[in-house]
């Protein structure tokens, strides 16, 4: 009997693995099976290579093949009508209006129901069951957005997730997991002149196409701390915000996102490599987290370089220290220059956010800067950025820099016993050096070439020192935070 059980106990066994095998031969534990929210084109085995800096003969076939995945996107938005007035409700002192009676009366007859303001942007498809890429710009504070597919079909579309600081939008429509898809490509790879091609809803237009080459890379074009755009020369137009850049393999590898109004032939992408990085974030918690280090940077240029005693202009400068935060934690300091952080290079100055960001709250990681000459490497533990992060921020004499300065005074130091930080630039000279460099009434100067000033003699002092100098640095400090100035010398 025992030795029935045993062989049935190891037929049961054998079959058991077979089913398992058979199980697992029908899994796909390739990269793509993993959960990740987009599909990226699978490599062929002597599939024909790409020229993409050659012009095509035509990009029929690309457009076919792509434009399925492109929609069209309306969104509507509400908005409240506010009484009109051409002066405040309320005089200085807090009473009402005296002709507060009058207006009302004449646009009595104006509509009193809430206005409604329609937009039109672009998107693209990039999972089977619906989700759909966009710009944040297209979607936001709308009630009702309308996505139209390149055959006509029409859905109702709702916010999975947004970030405004990179114009980033998820939203998603329903589906029976049957949608046409974008394949998303790696816009790390993308060179400058090769061919890429915009598809979206310029001025309600759907489904144009434009055609042009990568005309930069990393540019900043000021619309936030996380600027990185493609810049490209095929047409974009109101409208094709949202919509996708492709490479000639038809891989996207930006979203259009700007223009230069006054231009012709200037627009910008976000890199989709941006987007790949805060999809997951967007899909399951509606909103990015990101990393934070407490600094206030500025960049290197050739006079700051020379006098901290750089190589050359790579880096990120120390402008201030946030309180209480990872960078003063560390040991990071005023006028250092962050040459690397988790091991990335910080090129430019605005490197040194997008690395941060990117990096995982709570990981301790290596920050290489050069203080006083010297290479130094210190360990940072990145915080969470939190949105809300607010920075707590008589003789005088006038210069030959068109600078009127005054030593501070200030009731919180005499409560304290404190002595004053800097002096205050109480005037500016039109047309001197000052006004020049863009120094302002109000500012307060720190530091003339790394000496500290507590008073007007001082800073008669440190200018006297640079007579013969070619340049100054001042370290500035405005509305909360501190910058360093480089001033040429006459």
């Amino acid at each position: 009997m025992e030795k029935r059980n045993v062989t049935s106990l190891s037929l049961i066994l054998v079959v058991l693995i077979l089913v398992g095998i058979i199980f697992a031969s029908r899994i796909d534990f390739s990269t793509q099976s993993k959960k990740v929210l987009w599909k990226e084109r699978p490599l062929k085995e002597n599939a024909p290579k790409v020229d993409k800096f050659k012009r095509p003969d035509s990009f029929v076939e690309l457009i076919k093949r792509e434009k399925p995945a492109v929609v069209n996107i309306s969104t509507t938005q509400v908005l409240s009508p506010k009484k009109f007035h051409p002066w405040e409700n309320r005089d200085r002192g807090g009473n009402p209006n005296p002709f507060d009676d009058f207006f009302d009366k004449f646009f009595e007859d104006m509509p009193k129901s809430d206005l409604k303001r329609q937009s039109l942007g672009s998107g693209f498809i990039i999972s089977n069951d619906g989700y759909i890429l966009t710009n944040n710009h297209v979607i936001e504070n709308a009630t009702k957005i309308k996505v139209t597919l390149s055959d006509g079909r029409e859905y109702e579309a709702k916010v999975i997730g947004r970030d405004p600081k990179t114009d980033i939008a998820l939203i998603k429509i329903s589906s029976n997991g049957s949608l046409p898809v974008a394949y998303l490509g790696d816009s790390d790879k993308v060179e400058v002149g090769e061919w890429v091609v915009a598809i979206g809803n310029p001025f309600g237009l759907g489904q144009t196409v434009t055609a042009g080459i990568v005309s930069a890379k990393g540019r900043v074009i000021g619309i936030g701390n996380y600027d990185n755009f493609i810049q490209t020369d095929a047409s974009i137009n109101p409208g094709n915000s949202g919509g996708p850049l492709f490479d000639i393999s038809g891989e996207v590898v930006g979203i259009n996102t700007a223009i230069v109004a006054s231009g012709q032939g200037i627009g910008f992408a976000t890199p989709i490599n941006m987007a790949k990085e805060i999809l997951k974030s967007l899909k399951e918690e509606g909103s990015v987290t990101r990393g934070w280090l407490g600094v206030n940077i500025q960049q290197v240029d050739e006079t700051i370089a020379k006098t901290f005693n750089l190589k050359d202009t790579k880096g990120a400068l120390v402008g201030d220290i946030i309180a209480d935060t990872p960078a003063e934690k560390a040991g990071i300091k005023r006028g250092d220059v962050i040459l690397e952080f988790n091991g990335k290079k910080v090129d430019s100055y605005h490197d040194l956010p997008r690395i941060v960001a990117s990096t995982k709250i709570g990981s301790v990681v290596d920050v290489i800067l050069m203080r006083n000459g010297e290479t130094k490497v210190l360990k940072v533990q990145v915080e969470e950025l939190k949105d809300d992060l607010i920075i707590k921020s008589s003789t005088q004499v006038t210069d030959k820099l068109g600078l009127t300065v005054a030593e501070i005074d200030s009731l919180e130091e005499r409560r304290s016993n404190t002595p004053p930080e800097g002096v205050l630039i109480k005037g500016v000279r039109k047309g001197s050096l000052a006004e020049e460099n863009d120094l302002r009434v109000g500012d307060v100067i720190l530091e003339i070439n790394k000496e500290k000033l507590t008073n007007v003699k001082d800073y008669e002092m440190a200018l006297k020192k640079i007579e013969k100098n070619n340049h100054v640095i001042m370290l500035i400090k405005r509305e909360g935070r501190t910058f360093f100035a480089s001033i040429k010398l006459r």
